[in-house]
């Protein structure tokens, strides 16, 4: 069976435009939605996060125009093209002899241990929160602008702020990290990666869960690293907690305004 383009997952004509590509999109990935989907089993949680990693995939490539037309062009001349992330294929059948079977014993095959399912199935839910809130977070960020890709070891999204001709005002540097609790270790962690990749630029860390500690734990850990860091290279650095589930973020004072202005768009939806 054909490989389904980056058009046929979104639903539309190889001529959509932009806007069009961006309201497929959300269209498209609120069937995911994590809310929509916690009540399924552990398999049809694990099918949701395929989907969203697939549609998330084919923004990427389609919201950019440079991106796009390379795809574009791959697709008229019928050569290998990027194919979404998908779910691994079921192993055929082979013609090898059957092992043999071992004899019965009295004992009862005994089930997993429910505190390994549960592992996976929080694994398995926490997957595909991390992709639904990357790809709502890539659209905000792409709508408030200014920014272009970056690489950041531990982040699941990096952005430096493009260069702006006559102005001497300089955005922050923007890191996002998704993990299942923020806590005073997820905290120190994602501090001490982004202190590495600051550059002497002030930066801005997005961490985001679907559990947060206590606000005084987070103020507390937070304090600590300002000491323990210190200005990264002579930079400021700043890291905002965010409840994914509904972008409710502890702002600190010193937030800058870009992170403001994008947590304000991801509350109200727009």
């Amino acid at each position: 069976m054909a490989q389904r383009t980056y058009y046929e997952l979104l639903e539309i004509a190889p001529v959509a435009s932009p806007d069009e590509v961006k309201r497929a999109f959300r269209s498209q990935i609120a069937r995911y939605h994590p809310d929509k989907v916690q009540h399924l089993g552990k398999e049809f949680q694990a099918m949701a996060a395929d989907r969203a990693a697939e549609l998330t995939e084919a923004y990427r490539i389609l919201s950019d125009e440079a991106r796009r037309a390379e795809y574009d062009r791959a697709l008229a001349e019928g050569g290998a093209v990027p194919a979404p992330a998908a779910a691994s294929p079921t192993p055929a059948a082979t013609t090898e002899a059957p092992r043999p079977v071992a004899p019965p014993t009295s004992e009862e095959p005994q089930p997993p241990p429910r505190s390994s399912q549960f592992r996976e199935e929080r694994a398995t839910r926490d997957e595909f929160v991390r992709k639904a809130t990357m790809g709502r977070l890539r659209i905000a960020l792409e709508e408030v602008g200014g920014y272009e890709e970056a690489q950041a070891r531990g982040f699941d999204i990096a952005l430096v702020p493009k260069s702006k001709l006559f102005s001497r005002a300089k955005s922050p540097r923007l890191l996002g990290r998704f993990v299942p609790i923020v806590d005073r270790a997820a905290v120190a962690d994602a501090w001490g990666q982004a202190a590495k990749w600051s550059g002497g630029d002030e930066v801005c860390v997005l961490l985001m869960g679907t559990s947060l500690a206590s606000a005084g734990e987070l103020a507390t850990e937070i304090g600590d690293q300002r000491r323990k860091h210190g200005k990264a290279g002579g930079a400021k650095l700043v890291l905002i907690p965010i409840d994914a589930r509904d972008w409710e973020a502890r702002m600190p004072l010193d937030a800058p305004d870009v992170a403001k202005t994008l947590l304000a768009r991801l509350k109200s939806g727009a």
